[in-house]
């Protein structure tokens, strides 16, 4: 490829939207291994380093080999272009300064301009609305307050805007019209640098493209970092955690491909985070392009929609940009957030329970059901001691009983993997969900609170309304969006323990079918005695 040099901003062009196909939901991952610790996430947490991570995003190899395949040494193109699609892929360049020249962006094809919201002439516009004193609060780091006071501007091509849209309970994210799904298959060891770094690579298969592609857990903790910085009002689903020793055991990479499965089955359903560029670039860019995935990376992050930026691109229902009622939202949020506290400590609670239920089933069950094996088994020992030949029948026959039992308590320690530990690895998920809610609010009450100063500052005539009129829309968009969110948030939860609670009572009747054959097989021994 040859290089090209960055052209002015008035003259790039975006990147079309990426192509897709129609899906259908996965079924719900079965998970297996057990034991899990306490406390939500079955996952480890790392204790040092992990060989699944890199610190140099830019060494050799940072895109996982083919299995079977040695990592080469690549050349770095740290400067080969601006990225995939040579120089029509170019960024637009933002402004957040009121000296923005108007003149030379007017032009801009496929992107609209928003420039910073002034304030009026006139004694009334003397008051402004005052800055959050916490200046680490998250309506303040996710750029919410400078997007509420009307300090972002900048140009928003189509392809970047986020579409909320007004559906029969209220408002939601615009549906993905290109939706697909992606499996993560196969999970294999490789090494590089002649074997002395090992990792696991895992194969993706996005059905919009039905191309596999190799990707590390490096690359998923990448990808996870870049899009909770950029979207703060979405709920980003947590990877599972990293760990620092037995990561190439079987046990924890099956555990480990289940529970990014589930990550991968939230991001695909999501309306906007899947058809985000960075997860686009993640699912896509082939395995052993080193130079396409450092193009795409970078380009990433030198995303300039982030921060207050990022609220320019939420595109809210036209003709209802004050159809929000103040009250009514910070209603629906203060029910929300109540809610997540309640779903928060029942997951909790829940998890602890199976957890502990599953423990008892793996080691105390089995035992139990062996201890009562072996005592039928010394009952049959010892009526062989009688020779006659009436009694052998019954002799096999609670001998067979004793056997039954030990099967069965073996058939208790094995059901965990089948039907607890799914449960658990939902649960897991979801408590990820929950703990990024309260951020998310943070965001939106923040907002509500600067819409309720400037309203003070009218009546008491030291704003003009049109001033305040700006901050309350500004609101509405970040209050649009939230309410987006808790919409999603519930649908993809009533799908996901429908299906999980399905299958569920449907092991457990496998389960204790398994256990009636037994114990039938067992009953029947004694009708030749």
């Amino acid at each position: 490829s040859t290089f090209h040099p960055p052209l002015p901003a008035q003259h790039q062009q975006p990147l079309p939207p990426p192509a897709a196909e129609p899906f259908q939901l996965p079924p719900p991952p079965v998970a297996s291994g057990y034991p899990f610790p306490y406390g939500g996430s079955p996952y480890q947490p790392s204790q040092g380093s992990d060989d699944d991570w890199d610190d140099d995003w830019d060494d050799s190899s940072t895109v996982a080999d083919e299995p079977g395949v040695l990592a080469s040494s690549y050349p770095d193109y740290e400067n080969a272009g601006l990225g995939v699609g040579g120089p029509a892929s170019g960024r637009y360049r933002l402004s957040t300064r009121s000296d923005l020249s108007l003149s030379s962006r007017g032009s801009q094809p496929g992107a609209h301009l928003h420039p910073p919201a002034g304030g009026g002439g006139g004694a009334k516009s003397s008051a402004t609305v005052s800055r959050n004193l916490n200046r680490f609060s998250t309506f303040v780091k996710s750029g919410g307050e400078a997007f509420v006071l009307g300090e972002a501007s900048g140009f928003v091509k189509d392809g970047d805007k986020l579409c909320v849209v007004l559906g029969p309970h209220g408002p939601e994210w615009q549906e993905n019209p290109y939706p697909f799904q992606c499996s993560i298959e196969d999970p294999t060891k490789q090494t590089k640098f002649k074997g002395m770094k090992s990792y696991i690579a895992y194969k993706l298969v996005p059905s919009h493209t039905g191309q596999q592609v190799h990707r590390r857990y490096k690359h998923f903790d990448w990808l996870y970092g870049r899009l909770v910085e950029k979207f703060p009002v979405i709920s980003v689903p947590h990877l599972p955690e990293k760990q620092a020793t037995g990561r190439f055991e079987e046990d924890f990479i099956s555990k480990r491909r289940k529970g990014l499965a589930w990550w991968m089955d939230h991001m695909c359903s999501h309306p906007v985070l899947a058809q985000c560029d960075a997860f686009q670039h993640f699912l896509t860019c082939p395995s052993t392009d080193e130079k396409a995935w450092k193009q795409g990376k970078r380009k990433a992050e030198k995303d300039e929609m982030v921060g207050a930026n990022f609220f320019l691109t939420i595109s809210v229902p036209a003709g209802h940009p004050a159809s929000l009622d103040l009250q009514e939202v910070e209603s629906q949020v203060d029910g929300f957030k109540s809610f997540t506290k309640k779903m928060d400590e029942s997951t909790i609670h829940l998890n602890q329970t199976v957890n502990e239920f599953a423990r008892k089933q793996v080691t105390g069950f089995k035992k139990e059901y062996q201890k009562v094996g072996h005592s039928f088994r010394g009952l049959s020992q010892a009526f062989e001691m009688d020779q006659q030949a009436f009694s052998v029948g019954l002799n096999q026959a609670i001998a067979f009983t004793g056997e039954a039992y030990d099967a069965i308590g073996e058939l208790f320690a094995d059901q965990p993997r089948q039907d607890l530990d799914p449960v658990m690895d939902l649960l897991a998920l979801y408590q990820g969900h929950l703990a990024n809610f309260p951020d998310i609010i943070h965001v939106q009450k923040g907002a509500l609170t600067k819409v309720k100063e400037s309203k003070r500052h009218v009546e008491e005539g030291k704003m003009e309304a049109q001033k305040a009129d700006g901050i309350q829309d500004r609101c509405n968009i970040i209050s649009f969006a939230t309410l987006a969110e808790i919409h999603h948030f519930h649908k993809i939860r009533v799908r996901d323990f429908k299906s999980q609670m399905q299958h569920f009572l449907q092991q457990q009747i496998l389960f204790f079918q398994k256990v009636t054959q037994k114990l039938e097989e067992a009953l029947h021994k004694y009708d030749s005695v």
